[in-house]
């Protein structure tokens, strides 16, 4: 069945709403678009805030693919090729964990605001992280797209 996702979600930054906006272009008709839907060029506006993660099932699991070249230079941590659980930082794990399972269990898109003055964490803050599943079969979402914006980043 096709979802109709919601047009903005809540989403503050210009960037993220195009590549909401780019995703739900490249779905025709089908319920996700595919990873070979997008080309690096069709997203040179968030170069740098993009991951690409694999997904896999039973038990569910995220490797990063591509790790955004400013979220690991914010974090001090570069996790190309690694597994999500992989990480040292384990509030980065359980965050990112729940954020990526929500969107597979919801089979949506989903954005996250992280504010300063309610984290203690050592993670991004002051941000938006907007995460999008992918399916090479238009239905079984097997990677997602991550973007991370922050307040003071210009681009």
């Amino acid at each position: 069945m096709l979802q109709i996702h919601p047009p903005s979600l809540g989403i503050r930054d210009v960037r993220l709403t195009r590549l909401l906006t780019d995703w739900e272009t490249r779905r025709r008709g089908r319920e996700f678009p595919s990873r070979a839907d997008f080309t690096p060029h069709d997203l040179k506006y968030l170069v740098g805030n993009l991951s690409l993660l694999d997904v896999v099932h039973a038990p569910l699991r995220f490797r990063y693919r591509i790790h955004a070249t400013r979220l690991a230079q914010r974090v001090g941590v570069e996790m190309t090729g690694k597994w999500l659980d992989e990480s040292s930082n384990p509030a980065h794990v359980s965050g990112a964990t729940n954020h990526f399972t929500e969107v597979i269990e919801r089979r949506t898109p989903i954005v996250y605001r992280r504010v300063r003055e309610f984290i203690t964490d050592k993670l991004p803050h002051n941000c938006e992280i907007l995460a999008l599943p992918l399916a090479a079969d238009g239905t079984t979402i097997d990677m997602l797209i991550s973007a991370f914006v922050w307040d003071d980043d210009v681009g």
